[in-house]
């Protein structure tokens, strides 16, 4: 199924296959059954069905971009991770999730940012539908694990003519917004779960890395944004005072400091790469796959993930390799620029 083109890729099923199929996993991975293959390959077809939605994105976001410093990335939702999603919430229907297929866009500054979005917002010859509901601002209210950024929604809508199909029609997209700041947050979130094996991301393991993470949110948040995030009622000694007790238990500013990645990169890079990370020996590794066509890169990519299920598997987009490893500093391992903001941070607030 998955050699053919993309745009032959295509939902085989209906919303409410995909729905009773995602119910079926959802109970079998709680009941520590083996999923049934049927329900496995409806989630798989509506899974690979995205990759039409997301390349009609990508040009359509990146033409928006023009000579602007701003850098964009797209990428399939991981089905480990959709999995992981329908085990914790049971009564998630999957054809209603939105983030299976995702772009990234990220922006030296707010304002960039800002006017980028209205932009798009006030396109009066766009098709595609917003989901104005589903529009969230985690900057004027930052998540509790302070996750700042801000997230669209769309539905896709096809053209109307004798070569369009409707058969995508109604398939979702997220598009997260992100300053350079808050990416370096995000960023060194991944990066810890994926060394420590707590995923805070997704409200997972220790409590001492997530409050880690949410006095290092207040701080960047402060000091180069002129916001507040999730600990906006401490003072400015109570936060840095609070983030050095948490980093004498943790010790994750040092070892995101210290990490070193061993990376293989292809003889050439290409529009469409596979990034895969995993960790053996106390080291971390990650292996970039670049591929001429969406096509060849989509069924290397699904294939991956079922012959490594324990390493993180990625299929992204990206304009060239500047651009991937920028949108994709996780993988590369880059915490760098995190470092940078925590550590000068600090000096500021204490002025």
């Amino acid at each position: 199924m998955f050699r053919k083109d993309r745009r032959q890729i295509f939902p085989q099923f209906s919303k409410n296959a995909v729905n009773k199929a995602s119910k079926s996993i959802s109970l079998a991975l709680n009941e520590g059954r083996e999923i049934d293959k049927n329900d496995e390959e409806i989630v798989e077809n509506w899974r690979a069905s995205h990759a039409h939605i997301l390349n009609t994105w990508q040009v359509i976001l990146r033409d928006r971009i023009g000579n602007k410093k701003i850098y964009f990335a797209q990428r399939h939702k991981r089905r480990s991770t959709i999995y992981k999603k329908l085990k914790r919430y049971p009564k998630m229907l999957l054809a209603r999730m939105h983030d299976i297929a995702g772009c990234r866009l990220i922006f030296k500054n707010e304002n960039d940012m800002i006017s980028y979005i209205k932009g798009l917002h006030l396109n009066k010859n766009f098709h595609h539908e917003r989901r104005e509901g589903q529009y969230k601002d985690y900057i004027a209210e930052p998540k509790e694990s302070g996750y700042r950024g801000i997230h669209d929604v769309y539905a896709y809508k096809s053209r109307q003519g004798k070569d369009r199909s409707d058969k995508w029609d109604g398939l979702l997209i997220e598009i997260q917004y992100r300053t350079i700041y808050q990416h370096a947050w995000a960023t060194a979130v991944e990066v810890a779960g994926f060394l420590t094996g707590d995923n805070t991301k997704l409200d997972e393991g220790s409590e001492d890395q997530k409050e880690f993470f949410r006095y290092a949110s207040e701080i960047i948040a402060r000091v180069y944004e002129n916001k507040k995030s999730c600990k906006a009622t401490l003072s400015n000694n109570e936060l840095i005072e609070g983030f050095k007790e948490l980093e004498k238990k943790t010790h994750l500013l040092m070892i995101l400091k210290q990490l070193k990645m061993v990376i293989t990169n292809p003889s050439k890079y290409t529009n469409n790469s596979i990034l895969r990370f995993s960790i053996k020996d106390n080291h971390q590794y990650l292996t970039v796959y670049s591929f001429h066509s969406s096509n060849d890169a989509t069924s290397a990519y699904f294939k991956m993930e079922k012959d490594f299920p324990a390493d993180d598997i990625v299929l992204v987009k990206a304009k060239n390799k500047k651009n991937l490893e920028n949108s994709f500093k996780n993988y590369f391992g880059d915490t760098k620029d995190f470092v940078g903001y925590i550590e000068e941070g600090i000096k500021k607030l204490s002025n």
